[in-house]
């Protein structure tokens, strides 16, 4: 169901019981051993429950005006100076870096060391650790004054050499990369009532408690306390760096008051133009952090929907029980598409979201914004589920995040690997619009080009399908389905869902596809 929601632009659960709340509370065992350690979960949680019970206090802003005025250029001459890296000195495998208040990045965390004992003991801001480049600031007028957030490294190129694996910071917001990759789309917290009338809620990371790491340890656990008007939480991250970097998550929410769209393990990315949305005056063929949203269905049925830059806000949704996994994913590994070596937009990851657990009925829902360049992350991809979060009851939830290049995510059958729209030569415009969708698997490249396939196509009331062909391609050994449809009223959207299939059954993920409706001139 599409919905087209006149509501502002968004800018980048239930109770379930003390069984269950215990079960998540206990999965990191599932996951990996962690050391025994006084320091758990358990404690974050309790503070969050604290929290919750009292009236919700905004952070100060007390940045000293010289780092409040700071321009983007600025606030990135700023440098953390990697000699000073925590754990450096005892050449641990994971070192913890800093990053300095100023700018956009106004409110301090508080960040924490566990040791081996579990006993905790802040960790200080010091303004010496910092290179200040061409800016005027007085580093000793900011003794105390607190960090911005921190980021992880980690050997995961090559051994001896740490590369930043995680970041956290503003807001609730993080990124993670494993072997290769660069940054490119966010994870974040909570989506707290995107797209809607009211506005966008934005908890935020307050505190942070890191645990030291053991001297052969090939994970790295984080708990994070997070606040907001409405909203507090615990959460526990296990990092698991490499060719994948995997994120374990368990979280533990408490509402103060209602909320009306509370969205869990959300993603927050990029798509400015594609093989999809072809026509812009750039000398790169696309520009995007993900190109797609795929979704495994609790009924088993995989979805690929490719993602668009609207011309007004495009509220989209895809309802299950139960999920098994979804993703904004960047498929298109090819640098030919991009042509841009300092982005490396094909070097960017994608994240794929897997529950632990059972997540009940509710949808996947994906919001894309309008957006006129890539500094703005304009995809927001979350859960929604069914029954509404409690005011002052525990919801205890648990995922695993994995941050991927290649290998990549694919479905058993096959997948689509590009769709495109545009028209070929006509002597005329006849106002119709045409896809070409290839798909590509094992089992697809196996079938001879006079195999009995068909792809099964719905168009929705709002379209009528004029032209439908599917052929093998000979130059790349791919299936090409191409559609050419009328639509009689371009102010109403356009469902499109397609798959392969022969007598044996399904061949394909669906084809997903959401014509937005056109603005009125």
């Amino acid at each position: 169901m599409t919905h087209v929601l006149a509501a502002p632009r968004s800018t980048a659960p239930r109770r379930r019981g003390s069984l269950l709340l215990r079960a998540v509370l206990g999965l990191s065992a599932a996951w990996a051993a962690a050391p025994a350690a006084a320091f758990t979960l358990d404690d974050v949680a309790q503070r969050a429950r604290q929290l919750a019970q009292a009236p919700y206090q905004a952070p100060a802003d007390r940045l000293p005006a010289p780092l409040r005025e700071l321009k983007y250029d600025d606030y990135r001459d700023i440098r953390y100076q990697s000699e000073h890296a925590l754990w450096r000195a005892e050449k641990l495998p994971f070192e913890l870096q800093f990053f300095h208040p100023g700018a956009q990045y106004r409110e301090t965390v508080r960040i924490n060391e566990i040791n081996a004992r579990g006993g905790v003991a802040p960790i200080a801001f010091d303004p010496a650790h910092y290179h200040y480049g061409r800016n005027a600031i007085d580093p000793q007028a900011l003794r105390g004054l607190g960090h911005a957030g921190f980021r992880v490294h980690h050997a995961v190129n090559r051994p001896g050499y740490k590369d930043e694996v995680l970041v956290f910071l503003g807001a609730s917001y993080f990124r993670a990369i494993g072997k290769e990759q660069v940054y490119g789309l966010s994870a974040r917290a909570l989506a707290v009532d995107v797209a809607t009338p009211t506005g966008e809620e934005f908890p935020r990371f307050t505190e942070f408690w890191v645990q030291r790491p053991a001297p052969r340890a090939t994970s790295l656990v984080i708990y994070a306390l997070m606040d907001s008007r409405r909203l507090t939480g615990a959460y526990r991250f296990e990092l698991v760096p490499g060719t994948e970097t995997v994120l374990n998550v368990q979280a533990v929410v408490h509402a103060r008051e209602a909320v009306a769209k509370l969205g869990l393990a959300p993603l927050t990315s990029m798509y400015l133009f594609g093989e999809n949305q072809p026509g812009r005056d750039d000398y790169r063929p696309e520009v995007h952090d993900s190109d797609g949203l795929a979704i495994h269905t609790g009924e088993n049925e995989w979805i690929w929907r490719p993602l668009v830059n609207p011309q007004r806000l495009l509220v989209t949704s895809f309802r299950s029980t139960d999920p098994r996994g979804y993703g904004l994913m960047q498929r298109d590994r090819s640098h030919a598409s991009y042509e841009d070596p300092e982005a490396l937009y094909d070097r960017r990851p994608s994240a794929w979201i897997e529950p632990a657990g059972r997540w009940g009925a509710g949808r996947v829902e994906l919001v894309q914004i309008p957006t006129p360049d890539e500094t703005n992350d304009n995809i927001v991809a979350y859960w929604l589920a069914d029954k509404a979060l409690a005011p002052q009851q525990p919801f205890a939830y648990a995922y695993r995040m994995r941050w991927q290049m290649q290998p990549e995510l694919r479905p058993p059958l096959a997948w689509v690997a590009q769709t495109r729209r545009g028209r070929g030569f006509a002597r005329q415009p006849d106002g119709h619009i045409k896809f070409v969708v290839d798909f590509d698997g094992q089992a697809l490249r196996l079938l001879a080009a006079d195999s009995d396939i068909e792809a099964a196509i719905n168009v929705g009331p709002n379209a009528e399908l004029v032209e439908r062909n599917l052929f093998k391609n000979r130059a790349t050994g791919l299936w090409r389905m191409t559609l050419r449809l009328r639509r009689p009223d371009p102010a109403k959207p356009v469902e499109l869902r397609a798959l392969l299939r022969h007598k044996q059954g399904v061949l394909s993920e669906t084809w997903s596809y959401v014509l937005p409706p056109q603005p009125e001139k």
